[in-house]
C-alpha cells in the first residue's frame, strides 16, 4: 500500500524538502533535487515501515508536519542516498537540515535500525554505534564514544530524557535507561532498568517489557 502523505502532495514532497534546504543553506547544489527525487521512494518505504511499527502513529500515513516523523524521514532520506551513492554533498545538507529543524545530531553514515521512535528530538546526540531494532530515544539522550570505543545496544532499548550510554558498553536487549541515568564503559545483561542511585547508576532486573508500550511487533 502506498504511503499517504499528509501536509503536502506526494508529487511535491521532493520540492518541499529541497526548498527547505535551499532556504536554510543557500549555496547552489545542482544535483540536490534530482538526487532527492531519485531516492525518495526508497526513503519513503523505509520511513513508512518505521512509522507503521509505532503504536501511537497511524499506519500507512506520514505527516510531514509531525516533527518526529519528519525527523525520521530526513534521516532515512540522507542514509538512503549515502548508502546508494556514497556521495556526501546531498546527505550532508539533509543532516544539517535535520539538525537545524529538530536539534538532533544523527549523521547519515550511522546505521539506525529499521524501527525506532524519537519521542522528542531536542538534544539527542548519536555516535556511530551499534543500534538494535525497536529503539526508543527521548530528548537529551546521548550515545557516545569514549577513547574510540562505541556502545552496542541490543533490541528494544529505551533511553529516557537526559540519559547516556557512553564508551565500551554492551547493552543487553530490553534495557531501559531511566531519566538522568548513565552507563559509561559498562554493560547490562538485558531485561533491566538502569536508574540513578547516589552519585552513580544502579541496575535492577525487570519483568516488564517497557518496549511493548511503544511498538507493534
Amino acid at each position: 500500500m502506498q504511503t499517504q502523505i499528509v501536509g503536502v502532495a506526494r508529487s511535491e514532497l521532493a520540492h518541499y524538502t529541497v526548498s527547505q534546504i535551499e532556504r536554510m543553506f543557500p549555496a547552489p547544489l545542482p544535483e540536490l533535487f534530482p538526487t532527492i527525487e531519485a531516492h525518495l521512494e526508497e526513503a519513503l518505504e523505509r520511513t513508512q515501515a518505521c512509522i507503521d511499527s509505532v503504536k501511537m502513529w497511524r499506519p500507512g500515513e506520514f505527516d510531514v508536519f509531525h516533527s518526529s516523523q519528519y525527523c525520521s524521514y530526513l534521516y532515512f532520506l540522507s542514509h538512503t542516498i549515502w548508502r546508494a551513492t556514497g556521495q556526501r554533498a546531498v546527505p550532508t545538507r539533509l543532516f544539517l537540515l535535520n539538525k537545524a529543524l529538530n536539534a538532533i545530531d544523527l549523521f547519515y553514515e550511522i546505521d539506525m535500525p529499521a524501527h525506532f521512535l524519537i519521542g522528542h528530538s531536542v538534544g539527542i546526540v548519536l555516535a556511530k554505534a551499534s543500534y538494535g531494532d525497536y529503539l526508543v530515544l527521548y530528548q537529551n539522550s546521548t550515545v557516545g564514544k569514549n577513547h574510540g570505543h562505541a556502545p552496542s545496544l541490543g533490541e528494544g532499548c529505551i533511553l529516557y530524557p537526559n540519559s547516556a550510554v557512553i564508551g565500551r558498553c554492551e547493552v543487553g536487549p530490553r534495557t531501559t535507561v531511566a531519566q538522568g541515568a548513565s552507563l559509561i564503559d559498562q554493560g547490562t545483561s538485558g531485561d533491566c532498568l538502569v536508574f540513578r542511585s547516589g552519585d552513580g547508576s544502579a541496575t535492577r532486573p525487570t519483568r516488564r517489557r517497557y518496549v511493548d508500550d511503544y511498538f507493534r511487533f
